[in-house]
């Protein structure tokens, strides 16, 4: 579990300075991993009540910026920040209620992970997003079996 003083070192090794709204944010998307913006702005509100909408929208782009937050935008899907950074962790996706998971890396062979040719990029991620229905949607009947 991560503390204030855990984010004020975060941001102060980015070169960022300590800010409350930095912190706030900080704070909602380790507590929320996966959040969306407006999300994030209601969890930041609860602590600090007079930040403005610009100041949250200024909040996650410098965070994204510095390698502090991930942002995370499933097909379909509003963009979502996460605070687990520098992994290459992959997302499942749940396609009825749209619940995301973390997913560490791919296991066995994972032929779709090399591109066959990088066309003279430095690759050095490959995002992947795994889609299907979370522990709760698969018990609900699909529209196939009504």
């Amino acid at each position: 579990m991560s503390t204030v003083s855990d984010f004020e070192r975060m941001l102060r090794a980015a070169a960022l300075r300590v800010t409350a709204p930095r912190l706030a944010v900080l704070a909602a998307a380790h507590d929320h991993p996966h959040s969306d913006t407006d999300t994030l702005i209601g969890l930041v509100r609860e602590a600090l009540e007079t930040v403005s909408h610009q100041a949250v929208y200024d909040v996650l782009r410098a965070l994204t910026g510095a390698g502090l937050l991930r942002r995370i935008q499933p097909t379909g899907s509003v963009a979502r920040y996460e605070t687990r950074v520098g992994d290459n962790h992959h997302h499942v996706v749940c396609r009825v209620c749209g619940a995301i998971a973390d997913v560490d890396c791919a296991v066995g062979a994972t032929p779709c992970l090399t591109a066959a040719d990088s066309s003279g990029f430095t690759i050095d991620e490959a995002e992947v997003i795994y889609w299907g229905r979370c522990p709760a949607c698969a018990l609900l009947p699909t529209p196939d079996s009504r």
